[in-house]
């Protein structure tokens, strides 16, 4: 029962996560776009920067923006902010109950670095803690002046953290990190910079001052921000599921070039939201990124030398392989503790049931690092190789 529980705990926070993400990315695509598409004109109230007039649902709906605040405060006034912070809380919890809970199987590969699980966790949070200070003190430094050179250096400073993170963590612990470290940011921003400026605003309109307009312009610029990062943020999100990202060679590649494709994505929405002319050539620099991850990714994880294969092998070498490295998790009663079923079904205890997920073993062993998570069972090179062989050969039966 304990396992049962921990299970569904595991899947109540992971459905809270992906619920309140939705809500925080809906609200935050949607007043991107909204702003984006406000224009001026003649009668509008004094304050006012733009409206836009939209239909949804059967109504219209004429929306106004005020550059600072009106000169009157309504009486009740709508924050946007609780999305974001139950995002971050559920992600943290999550954070906790799959990975640094479980940090020997699925943060640390100790041919990598040999760390204790203490150790991984102090890393990770601390990487978390200095991430989202450095990124702040470059948005407030006089580079955050000049949005296209502040972005070009975040790009940098994320991509140089991602390629740092593969010398401490396994491959998929890397791209939790960088998840939770850009995810970190992000909510770092509304609740420190973007709600606290909102509510300076409204304090000094209350009080009868002038608000200071930079207050905004700062709140607009990590808002931004957050809307460029988020693309890239749920690709991390639902990399888990796909091992030929994480856990391929050149990882940190792939996220860096996951992070243009994104910015590219949002760059053509937001223009077409503004109303300028459609910059198409964003899709064909999202279509050359795809073909360069599809290609890296395709580059074996452990390189494989024709001259190294192994040659006269038995196939019942093979099965002693998985057997060992592989099967005291995709067992009918797994063995690892805290595992109660096999992951994702797939058992590899006979000769049938391994050559039925041969090309599952090729993308996981491979291909990728990812089986055995963090190399937990030890699988060395020369039993890869004879894996690769096998494959090579169309994975005959025993």
């Amino acid at each position: 029962m304990v396992t049962v529980a921990w299970e569904w705990l595991d899947l109540a926070v992971r459905w809270l996560h992906v619920i309140a993400g939705i809500a925080w990315i809906g609200s935050s695509f949607y007043f991107i776009a909204l702003d984006l598409s406000l224009k001026k004109r003649e009668g509008l109230p004094e304050g006012a920067g733009g409206e836009a007039w939209q239909v949804h649902g059967g109504g219209f709906y004429n929306m106004v923006k005020y550059m600072v605040a009106p000169a009157r405060m309504p009486d009740q006034l709508t924050w946007f902010k609780w999305e974001a912070y139950t995002t971050w809380l559920s992600g943290f919890a999550l954070l906790i109950l799959v990975y640094y809970l479980q940090a020997e199987l699925y943060m640390i590969d100790r041919s990598v670095l040999d760390l204790t699980p203490w150790m991984a966790v102090a890393v990770s949070v601390v990487g978390l803690a200095l991430g989202w200070v450095v990124y702040d003190l470059l948005c407030r430094s006089p580079l955050g002046r000049d949005d296209n050179r502040l972005a070009l250096v975040g790009f940098v400073f994320l991509v140089a953290l991602s390629y740092l993170f593969t010398l401490v963590f396994s491959g998929r612990g890397v791209y939790m990190q960088m998840g939770a470290l850009i995810g970190t940011m992000m909510v770092a921003n509304v609740f420190l910079v973007i709600i606290p400026n909102q509510r300076k605003v409204v304090a000094d309109l209350i009080a009868g001052k002038e608000p200071d307009p930079k207050l905004g312009q700062q709140a607009k610029q990590r808002s931004l921000h957050n809307n460029y990062l988020t693309l890239p943020v749920i690709f991390v999100m639902i990399s888990n599921h796909y091992p030929l990202t994480f856990a391929s060679r050149w990882n940190w590649v792939i996220l860096a070039i996951v992070l243009v494709m994104g910015a590219v994505i949002r760059h053509f929405f937001n223009t077409k939201h503004k109303g300028g002319k459609e910059p198409w050539w964003t899709w064909g620099v999202a279509a050359l990124g795809l073909v360069a991850i599809v290609w890296l990714s395709a580059q074996p994880a452990t390189p494989v030398e024709e001259a190294s294969v192994p040659q006269g092998y038995e196939l019942a070498d093979v099965e002693n392989v998985v057997l060992a490295r592989c099967s005291m998790c995709h067992a009918a009663e797994p063995l690892w503790e805290g595992i109660a079923v096999a992951p994702k079904g797939v058992l590899l205890e006979t000769p049938e049931q391994i050559r039925r997920h041969a090309r599952a073993i090729e993308t996981q062993v491979l291909l990728s690092s990812a089986m055995p998570p963090g190399n937990i069972t030890e699988i060395e090179a020369e039993e890869r190789r004879l894996l690769a062989a096998w494959i090579a050969a169309g994975a005959p039966t025993w």
